[in-house]
């Protein structure tokens, strides 16, 4: 079972690398790692293209057309059995990553985690959601 990781980002420079990083590393055999980013304007072009070549497919969209274009681009190009959607802005889905280990091939499974809170850096709020659907 192959799964697709669609990472779309808009101005994601701070957290773009780290959330790559976190997937590559992901305990699954079979995955590509598609980023769709969405016209960002603060620098996230440079970090993407330095990562490029660790991830499968990068599509930019040059201008912004909001998150559900992205997707819709991300999801095109999926080859894979389950699709995963990790927002940029967001950390590593340890709580996604265990729901996969469970969903079975030739099942429709369609799950997905909200996780808030606020973090020690800076006092800053965190958002997180995840969504994995399987065909």
């Amino acid at each position: 079972m192959k799964v697709s990781i669609v990472i779309p980002c808009y101005n994601e420079k701070a957290t773009i690398e780290k959330i790559v990083e976190a997937m590559r590393a992901a305990p699954i055999q079979s995955k590509e790692i598609i980023i769709v980013d969405d016209g960002s304007r603060d620098g996230t072009q440079t970090i993407r293209n330095a990562i490029s070549n660790t991830v499968d497919q990068v599509i930019y969209q040059p201008v912004n057309r909001g998150k559900g274009a992205a997707l819709r681009s991300g999801f095109a190009a999926a080859t894979g059995d389950i699709i995963l959607v990790q927002d940029a802005s967001s950390t590593a889905p340890k709580i996604t990553l265990r729901f996969l280990s469970h969903s079975s091939p030739g099942k429709q499974t369609r799950f997905s985690a909200r996780v808030l809170w606020a973090g020690d850096r800076t006092g800053s709020f965190f958002s997180g959601t995840w969504l994995a659907i399987g065909f």
